[in-house]
């Protein structure tokens, strides 16, 4: 199903890793633009240059849609030398034709913005990387001064810091709502602030947790921070809605990403909460994105203020 995505650009928080990462690639093969922004540089480094939908593997070639055999591109790749040939060239051209040189970090001829090319992203279309650490309001800001229009947005780094009730530090409140609550709120500003200087409608999506309406052990901070998050989310569809803006949050139970799998490897823990799942098993990161992308969506047209549960049936217990 085409969800109409294509031609919009999208702000995507905690891109490195998890579902931010599934969800800058499912933005990208959907054809939008994507900001993609994390705090370790290292993970939009290996983002940028990781073959996605619609992008051209290292040793491999495309064909970008409404191309004929007489004019594909042989996409660009990590580490090529040399300018690049046409595979075909057109009527007149002389043999051996040498087309234009590509900017960026890998040379080759430029693909046309519906295609994509593992190059420098600030020379080529696609996904453009912002590192900045969102616990620092000022970082934040200067480096979100200068993205340009965003239709979308996915508000979804956050930090899970689990100690017992007794045992809570003032370090790990301060990070933990600086980046899982403040930093939506900073970002979500920024974004909307455009949208209504540029009378466009858009769409935020919030990634909340189950855990903002149960209780779990270990986790008064984490579920503090969503629990909030999910009413933020509520009280910005009230007053955006008027804009044209909406609002949803995504509550998904655990979802194997790397900060789940360092939660959770305990199989005493893990089955504690799988006998609490009816569907008996923690969600995928691809579950949530889908989720997400249609909340994004023009098909959620009438879709504002809610949190969706990807949870297995976990909340219906």
């Amino acid at each position: 199903m085409d969800l109409g995505l294509a031609g919009r650009r999208a702000l995507v928080t905690g891109a490195g890793k998890g579902i931010g990462r599934g969800t800058v690639k499912a933005l990208h093969a959907a054809g939008v633009q994507v900001v993609a922004l994390s705090r370790t540089r290292a993970d939009l480094d290996s983002l940028v240059v990781e073959p996605l939908p619609g992008r051209a593997a290292s040793g491999g070639t495309a064909t970008p849609p409404g191309l004929g055999r007489r004019q594909k591109w042989l996409l660009c790749r990590p580490g090529a030398l040399g300018r690049r040939k046409w595979t075909g060239r057109r009527r007149g051209q002389p043999p051996g034709h040498q087309a234009r040189r590509c900017p960026g970090t890998a040379l080759g001829p430029l693909p046309p913005p519906s295609a994509a090319c593992v190059l420098n992203p600030k020379k080529c279309p696609g996904v453009e990387p912002v590192c900045v650490d969102l616990g620092d309001w000022d970082a934040t800001e200067r480096a979100l001064g200068s993205v340009g229009p965003v239709d979308l947005l996915v508000n979804n780094a956050a930090v899970a810091l689990l100690q017992p009730f007794l045992e809570v530090t003032k370090e790990a409140c301060d990070t933990s709502f600086d980046v899982n609550l403040r930093a939506v709120i900073q970002v979500s500003q920024i974004v909307a602030r455009g949208l209504i200087a540029r009378g466009a409608p858009g769409a935020i999506v919030n990634i909340s947790s189950q855990a903002s309406q149960r209780a779990i052990t270990n986790h008064s901070i984490y579920c503090s921070t969503k629990g909030a998050m999910d009413m933020l989310t509520r009280v910005m569809a009230l007053e955006l809605g008027p804009h044209k803006i909406r609002v949803n949050a995504v509550n998904p139970t655990v979802v194997m990403t790397p900060m789940a799998q360092a939660n959770w490897s305990d199989p005493q823990k893990a089955k504690a909460m799988l006998d609490r799942i009816p569907l008996g098993r923690f969600a995928e990161v691809e579950n949530v994105v889908d989720v997400i992308l249609f909340l994004l969506s023009d098909r959620s047209s009438m879709t504002t203020g809610s949190t969706v549960p990807v949870d297995g049936g976990f909340l219906a217990t």
